[in-house]
């Protein structure tokens, strides 16, 4: 039995998504603060970002879902600065003993050597080229990118290899790489998924608090596909009877921008985000929260969240289906509905190192 959520003092948690830092669901025991008596201060400080490192044995990580269009992804960081409040990645924190609310935003884990790591994957004789998918479980160009350059070494050696790549983000910094990001697009070997949740600015800043504003996000799909890099806006997640109103704005917004395609996935409360999403709702927005529920469980059964595949990205139901039928009229009217071009794998090269052999035809 899932013990009620402590909620940390608001003035400790400026800028951030959850409201708790409850233990996640394998740890047997909880965490409560409480004041030693040996400092000063009445009130414990304001929560900050704190960054550790880790050095991976391996960093693609395989996976086998009849729901994605790849099977391999990357991450260089685990947990994710932007803090918002619905990602579905949070529960992951659980698996290093962290909280999968207010830690995820506050207790990240680097990994630097991952640009190397990666490297010696791609050169195994045993290696076989498909598209990495970077970003889908936390987003690659979250603040600490700025000073970490974990992604850009990344993308470093990726350009090497003519390695494909497929990338979601929210982040803005991604402009900063455009210059090898460029050169990958005109060989096929690169796309970008801008996701954009809403257009509301007060909306986004307390839902995803440290994520750029919905205007800064626009902005960054056309200085990509000004540059020649193919774009699909995501108006992901969906919330009912919270952000679902502004589908077609988010999908004009985004074709008027540059893009070329689009894609939508509905709220997903896995685990921990479930009672971290409610304990949010409650804070932000309760007069609407039990609406917003109620169309959640009609989507899924009666619960508030199903992982059966197929169904899980979207939902079931008249709700869903509505839905599903107003992104399809707008992307056929906007022209978002053709895509980019399959990423292209024949490129692949892995580059002579100093001291090898070279051919001689």
């Amino acid at each position: 039995m899932p013990h009620p959520a402590r909620p940390v003092d608001p003035a400790q948690r400026p800028g951030r998504g959850a409201s708790s830092r409850d233990a996640g669901r394998f740890e047997r025991h909880l965490r409560v603060d409480e004041h030693d008596g040996w400092d000063r201060a009445d009130a414990p400080g304001v929560l900050r970002t704190e960054v550790t490192e880790e050095a991976p044995r391996s960093v693609i990580n395989y996976v086998r879902s009849p729901d994605l269009p790849f099977d391999r992804t990357l991450n260089p960081y685990r947990g994710c600065e932007h803090g918002c409040i619905y990602c579905f990645a949070r529960p992951t924190h659980a698996y290093l003993g962290l909280s999968p609310g207010l830690d995820f935003e506050t207790k990240l884990v680097a990994r630097p050597s991952a640009p190397q790591v990666l490297e010696r994957e791609l050169r195994a004789r045993s290696y076989r080229v498909a598209p990495i998918a970077i970003g889908t479980n936390t987003d690659p160009y979250q603040p600490v990118e700025r000073d970490r350059g974990i992604m850009r070494a990344v993308l470093d050696v990726l350009a090497a290899f003519r390695h494909p790549v497929a990338i979601v983000t929210k982040g803005a910094l991604i402009e900063r790489d455009i210059d090898i990001l460029s050169g990958m697009a005109r060989d096929g070997l690169v796309r970008v998924g801008l996701s954009v949740t809403t257009l509301d600015a007060d909306l986004s800043r307390r839902m995803e608090p440290r994520a750029p504003a919905p205007a800064r996000r626009i902005a960054t799909i056309r200085r990509l596909t000004e540059a020649g890099i193919p774009v699909r806006v995501m108006a992901s997640p969906m919330v009912p009877a919270l952000t679902d109103p502004e589908l077609e704005a988010i999908l004009a917004a985004g074709a008027e921008a540059g893009a070329d395609a689009a894609s939508w996935i509905m709220l997903r409360l896995p685990l921990e985000v479930s009672q971290l999403w409610q304990d949010w709702l409650a804070e932000h927005y309760p007069d609407r929260a039990a609406r917003i529920m109620g169309h959640l469980r009609d989507m899924h059964d009666g619960e508030v969240y199903s992982a059966r595949w197929h169904t899980r990205m979207r939902g079931e139901g008249a709700y869903a289906e509505m839905l599903a039928a107003r992104f399809a009229v707008a992307t056929r009217r906007l022209g978002l509905r053709g895509g980019s071009a399959p990423l292209r794998c024949d490129l692949f090269a892995p580059p002579p190192r100093p001291g090898d052999q070279l051919a001689l035809f």
